[in-house]
């Protein structure tokens, strides 16, 4: 897959992606960004990866769901899915969503014509040494593919499947294998420290400098991110079912 475009509010976390994805556009507001846009700029994603920010989801919340300001942004994320109608979408949120406005998502994406599966991953599941338990839904057009994508199959500590009938942006390079040779399979952390492999206990960023304003983003936004290679592994899954 080859990333050709991002969403994202914040400067410190978009001067981040400008490093990385120097010539890749990013658009400043979910909320402002439409199909029309995208496709004035020539941009016809095929995957749409993203999450919603999770703080009237979360347990450590207030309790709002979807009806919050913050997580209510999942309804923009939906627009855009619908005016855009990419091959597949994918979703992130904190774990507590199952509880705090699952129903609403699976809702909003059968209203606009798209099948989803879900699945709780924890860091832990690929080896890292915390938990940080994530739900993953991944959408897709009703009646568009294979009946599972089989994500749960062999990921130790992911709980099963869920299945409901009812922002990166990414394009598709090239022809995938076979969905057996990638379906489902596990990626060792490739996490290296003075040429050992092995997960860091702890980031690198100093967590204890308070009101310096590079340190606070910083860790702002590690809280924001994922795991990698989690939704590595879904990306792999979906080039494998892929023809």
């Amino acid at each position: 897959m080859r990333t050709v475009a991002f969403c994202e509010i914040e400067p410190y976390c978009r001067a981040v992606l400008a490093k990385h994805w120097p010539h890749v556009p990013c658009y400043t507001d979910v909320a402002t960004l439409t199909a029309d846009q995208l496709s004035m700029d020539g941009i016809f994603p095929d995957v749409i990866c993203g999450g919603f920010p999770c703080q009237d989801v979360s347990f450590a919340g207030g309790g709002a769901g979807l009806s919050g300001s913050r997580s209510g942004l999942w309804f923009d994320f939906a627009r855009i899915i619908e005016e855009t109608r990419p091959r597949y979408a994918i979703i992130e949120n904190v774990s507590a969503l199952r509880s705090r406005g699952l129903d609403q998502v699976l809702g909003s994406l059968a209203a606009i014509g798209y099948d989803a599966e879900w699945h709780c991953i924890p860091a832990s599941a690929v080896g890292a040494p915390h938990q940080r338990d994530r739900i993953w839904i991944v959408a897709y057009p009703n009646g568009d593919r294979e009946p599972t994508l089989s994500l749960n199959a062999e990921t130790p500590g992911a709980s099963s499947p869920g299945n409901a009938h009812k922002a990166g942006f990414e394009n598709v390079e090239g022809r995938p294998g076979s969905a057996q040779q990638n379906r489902g399979a596990i990626l060792t952390p490739a996490i290296f420290n003075r040429g050992e492999r092995h997960w860091l206990s702890e980031s690198p960023v100093v967590r204890v400098v308070h009101g310096v304003s590079r340190d606070v983003d910083a860790v702002g936004s590690l809280g924001n991110s994922v795991v990698p290679q989690i939704p590595q592994i879904i990306g792999e899954a979906i080039m494998g079912v892929r023809t």
